[in-house]
């Protein structure tokens, strides 16, 4: 058993050095393909003045950097109340009461059209539809009316992540927590949502991730924040680096987030199934 299970280490390291050098070959062949050929390109002087300007990103950078903590602010703001709202969504929507029934009909609407709308419309419908409805100040502030139009379309999105998640929960847990003599209510609190909730973490990262790129839609309708001082710094220098700046931002918050998701997943993988995914 023991020499078996040697072998089998030893294979297992084998296969792994193997991966890491083709993995590695493969990637190196693409760089050097992409720094051979693309300054190649006719035009390719113009685009690098254009597009990557070490002068308008070095100048640039700091800006939308600044510009970039509002973008942190909406996404701070909005993920927990996003969360918070989808949860009730989900619930309502798997409530099994028959005087529940309206209000299991309201959440299916408000999903089905929250989802139906592309989500810059519905920034630009409720963050300039409610203030033109005359409130006062605070209150007709589009920053916070594009922060609720983003939280009424994620939240659709993510209620259905939490009810993915809830009804994958096998009939016999609900049946053994009635046998012990728990409410619907308590059935749902103590034993459905604790397993539900760890089985969906994972695609709710991605959806965190798409909302982290989608808070910049909320300059639409008014702020400044980075993807708005973008455009700024564009037409003043007449220059698309500050795009790239955003961009290169962007990539900085999401990268981390996106492999923190991709090991999310193969934890859970590795829980449920025993096997690492390679």
């Amino acid at each position: 058993m023991s020499a078996s299970l040697s072998r089998r280490a030893a294979y297992e390291r084998t296969r792994k050095r193997r991966s890491i050098a083709v993995a590695t070959v493969s990637s190196l062949t693409v760089v050097a393909a992409i720094v051979l050929f693309v300054p190649r390109m006719p035009r390719w002087d113009r685009v690098k003045e254009s597009f990557f300007s070490g002068e308008r990103f070095a100048d640039s950078f700091p800006r939308l950097l600044e510009a970039f903590v509002l973008d942190i602010k909406i996404f701070a703001w909005s993920t927990p109340a996003i969360v918070i709202l989808a949860l009730l969504v989900a619930i309502a929507r798997n409530s099994r009461s028959a005087a529940l029934f309206p209000v299991r009909v309201l959440t299916i609407a408000y999903t089905d059209i929250m989802r139906g709308v592309p989500v810059i419309l519905s920034i630009y419908l409720i963050g300039f539809g409610v203030p033109g409805l005359g409130l006062e100040r605070p209150w007709n502030s589009p920053l916070l009316w594009g922060s609720v139009a983003l939280v009424l379309t994620y939240a659709s999105y993510v209620a259905e992540v939490f009810r993915a998640g809830i009804e994958s929960i096998h009939e016999s847990q609900r049946a053994a927590a009635r046998s012990l003599g728990l409410s619907n209510w308590q059935t749902m609190r103590f034993v459905v949502l604790p397993q539900a909730i760890r089985r969906v973490v994972p695609p709710l990262m991605n959806d965190m991730v798409s909302l982290q790129k989608d808070v910049a839609l909320v300059s639409l309708i008014g702020p400044i924040e980075i993807l708005r001082q973008a455009g700024v710094d564009k037409s003043k220098f007449a220059n698309f680096t500050p795009y790239v700046v955003a961009a290169v931002i962007f990539l900085m918050m999401t990268i981390p987030l996106t492999r923190t998701t991709d090991y999310l997943l193969e934890r859970e993988r590795r829980r449920t199934t025993g096997t690492r995914v390679r």
